[in-house]
């Protein structure tokens, strides 16, 4: 339904700034509609978490770790979500998974292929 496609990360020291963009593309023949976005990560050994989610209208979900370090934004024209990401820990090294919920569920870390981020200390 939705191809979700994911820039950005890469590797940083603790304390650094890193910048996560990603796109999406209603397939052929499904009809357009209004739905969230946002991230999810996976670090190392773990499940699956949210990071940040924001709905076409601006509504803006935080997981608790952000802490006040990460920024959700979003540009409908384009289809597009942003993570801006600072004072990055060695603790935010993980996965991060671009997300949507078109279907009516999230696609969590099932979404898109992914980007890692790598954060040494």
């Amino acid at each position: 339904q939705v191809q979700l496609q994911e820039s950005g990360g890469g590797s940083v020291e603790a304390g650094g700034s890193l910048g996560l963009s990603c796109t999406a593309s209603l397939a052929s023949g499904w009809p357009s509609k209004d739905f969230d976005m946002g991230w999810y990560r996976q670090r190392p050994g773990d499940d699956c978490e949210l990071v940040s989610t924001i709905s076409k209208d601006g509504t803006i979900r935080y997981a608790d770790f952000v802490k006040g370090r990460f920024t959700i934004s979003r540009d409908n024209a384009k289809n597009s979500v942003y993570l801006q990401m600072s004072s990055l820990e060695p603790e935010d090294t993980a996965g991060y998974y671009c997300a949507e919920n078109y279907g009516g569920e999230w696609t969590d870390c099932e979404g898109g292929q992914g980007t890692q981020v790598t954060v040494s200390s």
